[in-house]
């Protein structure tokens, strides 16, 4: 029923199972390495320290576990895991057994709103739901303590990216673009709309690293109290390209990023350590650009040269840049 594997510095027992879905005895999405990665690394390069970390969706435990193991016991004062399952607790109990893990640490067996409810005052809140986290935004705001860290994930995709705009609508409050910035639309949208939930209680959550990776969204906040610091948040509230509302801020701290990209061989971290220094909303698809205006497509390599300019991670084709489309253009045909 259960096989053993390796993530990072865990070992970790999971279900066997030929496909991720929400009927596996305890959740495991293995999908989400790159998640969890990403996760200790940024924990890892903030100031915060004896941080009091939440879990509510533990599953086998191995986001937790790896906290735990890889980063410096200064860090964390407790984790506390919980999930709704109770298979998901005794495997947990299991997994926190194997990796020689004895201490700093709490268990709960609750539905994971009435978890976070009953433990407030967490400095580091990580919400990854299986689909939309709509049912866990507002109790997980209220349990923010002052400087903490909010990490919430999306894999509903579609409905953000803009294959089912009225859904979309429905749970984020904003109409999406099925365009070439599909991605970055969406996840500007997700970031507004948990910005707006902890605004009615006088928090300010500003990203400090967000990403679209395969198939889901992924956003850290930063989180501070004020009534003046909500108020700059949603003045960053606007429109793009006829979509939104959306957050028309910065995606990244670009000093935690650059920190963190000296730290890792993570392809993503590195294009966003670039793109980072571009701060504008949206980015230009070459291969759809020189479409339009028929036009040769030049090597990316070759183009950057030429331009201020950086790849962006939302595609493989697209470059962020402040310069016009009419200057773009006329480099393009010089390259040609």
């Amino acid at each position: 029923m259960y096989k053993l594997i390796q993530e990072g510095q865990a070992k970790t027992y999971i279900p066997k199972a030929t496909k991720i879905s929400k009927k596996l005895p305890v959740f495991y999405n293995p999908l989400m390495a790159l998640n969890r990665s990403i996760s200790v690394l940024v924990l890892k390069n903030i100031p915060n320290k004896n941080m009091q970390i939440g879990l509510p969706l533990a599953g086998t435990g191995i986001r937790g576990i790896r906290l735990l193991k890889e980063l410096p016991k200064n860090k964390i004062k407790f984790i506390y895991f919980n999930d709704h399952s109770k298979n998901a607790v005794n495997l947990i109990k299991k997994n926190l057994a194997l990796n020689k893990i004895k201490s700093r640490f709490k268990l709960f067996n609750h539905d994971a709103n009435l978890f976070i409810l009953e433990n407030k005052g967490f400095d580091y809140l990580d919400i990854d739901p299986f689909g939309t986290p709509n049912p866990f935004l507002d109790s997980a705001v209220k349990a923010l303590s002052r400087n903490s860290i909010l990490a919430v994930t999306a894999t509903d995709t579609a409905p953000l990216a803009g294959t089912y705009p009225a859904a979309c609508k429905r749970k984020y409050w904003a109409s999406p673009l099925l365009d070439s910035n599909k991605h970055e639309t969406g996840l500007r949208i997700l970031i507004r709309k948990i910005q707006l939930i902890a605004a009615q209680y006088e928090k300010a959550l500003t990203p400090i690293l967000s990403y679209y990776h395969e198939h889901y969204f992924r956003v850290f906040f930063r989180c501070e109290k004020g009534k003046t610091k909500v108020d700059k948040i949603i003045n960053q509230h606007g429109m793009f390209n006829n979509a939104g509302p959306l957050w028309l801020g910065k995606l990244w701290d670009c000093k935690l990023v650059n920190k963190i990209a000296k730290q890792t061989e993570l392809k993503i971290i590195k294009t966003i350590s670039k793109e980072c220094k571009i701060n504008i909303v949206g980015f230009i698809d070459i291969h759809k650009f020189c479409k339009k205006h028929k036009l040769k497509i030049p090597k990316t390599e070759t183009l950057l040269k030429k331009i201020k300019a950086a790849q962006t991670h939302f595609s493989p084709t697209g470059i962020r840049t402040k310069i016009t489309e009419n200057k773009l253009k006329k480099i393009i045909q010089l390259l040609s």
